[in-house]
């Protein structure tokens, strides 16, 4: 995963899309905006200009959401789960194949280090793809005995819900795509996908992808352009019957009002800011790294980063120069150069609003242990980099620790023996967010007695990893509302409908 990667290719992908717009996928077709209206898409590591792409308007999602309905009501609705699950996997073999090249895409337009892309978001989606490939074939209703008089046959139907708008982000635009679309298609859905407009071009290869490996026309739809825009016309389109969203809170709450037109279904993956509990007995050489990683990675800029630190008076002083450690060790740069560990924020708006929430803490009274400037000069060649940073000393009233910041900035905060599980509980649920928590004790009954009472969805103890695909992702209170991935998944792209039969 640390292989240099390759210069020709990189010229290849930099001349593409230099030389021309971008077009979106409709109905099996690829075009420009009606209104021939275009966007820039940026490399965040340098600000430089990766290219133009086609930015949708109400007639480009009108378009698209037709082509989607004529697919499902048509040639989708023939195909059967187990041509689902071929046309799934033969998906995952073309990323697998073509990999690099989509590493290399994400890497340029997100700013995330090579390697990771690599690891992540190419294996991610081959991974979501596999798994829910398994799932179309497996879709069940069942039967049921009612209590009405005289002899009945009853049962209940899972169908596919129908036309589906999904909106990625722009943290992990590839295998959030992925990771949408394969429960989506495995359940019978068509789609119409929009990605981030600040990072479109590797789900504009991915329809590529989509089309040579036999999907019908109609039934995978890509739509480039503003959320405020073509989002905005997806989220209300009345023959819309789902949106699927996963970004900020603030959107999820426009999302949902703009969903009122006919009452479609809504399913949203929101923000986060979740604790990490680190307690005495620990093992603080699996605690410490992944306290760092868990909110250095990617930068800071996954919904699930551990951006709060609770951490015992007895270990504290350890823990928090293992975290300082290995902010200052991490290298902070280019992301095309194998060693980089931490690339840059996504674009300028989200770098002043980082460093915003920083000097915010230092006027409410945080000290800063590493880090919490801005990088520029040699090296960061005006690219978007914030150095990782540690705030001690925060307090529950301070917009640091209440707000999702969405970069690499850790709130630290000691506790004594006198703070019982409940209280600590408390302090993790005092936000209005409740993604997910990290415990790390090797006290089996309080890392239990722990995660009962923390309002989270995805709860880890004495570990860390990725998202996997069978466990189901989501949060409570303003996280979002219902799940991703696992059965869970599967079933939040169907509806149930019930028959009875007078015998």
């Amino acid at each position: 995963m640390n292989a240099p990667y390759n210069p020709g290719l990189l010229d290849q992908l930099q001349l593409r899309y230099a030389g021309g717009t971008a077009k979106m996928l409709i109905g099996g077709e690829w075009m420009e905006a009606a209104s021939g209206e275009t966007f820039e898409t940026i490399n965040p590591s340098t600000g430089k200009l990766i290219g133009h792409v086609a930015s949708a308007g109400e007639t480009d999602i009108d378009r698209a959401v037709a082509a989607a309905r004529a697919a499902f009501e048509g040639p989708w609705a023939k195909v059967k789960p187990d041509e689902r699950t071929r046309l799934l996997l033969k998906l995952a073999e073309l990323i697998e194949a073509n990999g690099e090249e989509l590493a290399l895409l994400e890497t340029l337009d997100v700013g995330r280090p090579i390697q990771f892309s690599r690891m992540l978001d190419v294996q991610g989606a081959v991974s979501q793809l596999r798994y829910n490939a398994g799932w179309a074939s497996k879709i069940m209703g069942e039967t049921a005995e009612i209590s009405a008089p005289g002899e009945w046959l009853s049962y209940v139907l899972r169908e596919p819900i129908g036309v589906c708008a999904q909106i990625v982000p722009w943290n992990f635009p590839l295998v959030m795509a992925v990771g949408k679309l394969a429960p989506a298609l495995a359940a019978g859905c068509t789609v119409v996908l929009k990605p981030a407009e600040q990072t479109p071009l590797s789900t504009l290869r991915l329809g590529e992808l989509v089309m040579e490996a036999g999907f019908p026309e109609g039934v995978v739809n890509i739509v480039t352009g503003l959320g405020r825009t073509a989002g905005a016309a997806l989220a209300a389109h009345r023959d819309v019957d789902k949106v699927a969203f996963t970004g900020s809170t603030v959107t999820g709450k426009a999302i949902i009002e703009a969903s009122k037109t006919n009452f479609k279904r809504v399913q949203l993956e929101l923000g986060g800011k979740s604790p990490t509990y680190i307690f005495a007995d620990a093992d603080l050489s699996k605690a410490i790294p992944a306290a760092a990683m868990g909110i250095f990675f990617n930068a800071g800029q996954v919904c699930a980063a551990g951006s709060r630190l609770f951490v015992h008076e007895a270990v504290a002083d350890a823990v928090l120069e293992g975290v300082v450690a290995m902010a200052k060790g991490m290298k902070v740069g280019q992301t095309l150069d194998a060693s980089t560990m931490i690339g840059p924020l996504v674009s300028a708006v989200q770098r002043e609003r980082v460093t915003g929430y920083i000097a915010s803490g230092r006027a409410q009274g945080a000290s800063v242990l590493v880090g919490g400037e801005a990088l520029s000069g040699e090296g960061y060649d005006g690219g978007y980099f914030v150095q990782p940073t540690v705030l001690l000393d925060t307090k529950p009233d301070m917009r640091v620790r209440k707000e999702e910041i969405f970069g690499p900035v850790l709130c630290a905060m000691r506790f004594g023996d006198d703070a019982d599980i409940d209280a600590l509980a408390g302090r993790g649920n005092e936000t209005e967010f409740g993604l997910s928590a990290s415990i790390y004790t090797s006290n089996i009954s309080t890392a239990h007695k722990l995660a009962r009472r923390l309002k989270a969805g995805t709860i880890r103890i004495n570990g860390s990893g990725g998202v996997d695909p069978a466990l189901p992702l989501g949060g409570f209170k303003a996280s979002g509302w219902g799940r991703e991935n696992g059965k869970a998944g599967i079933e939040a792209y169907t509806e149930l409908k019930a028959v009875s039969v007078a015998l």
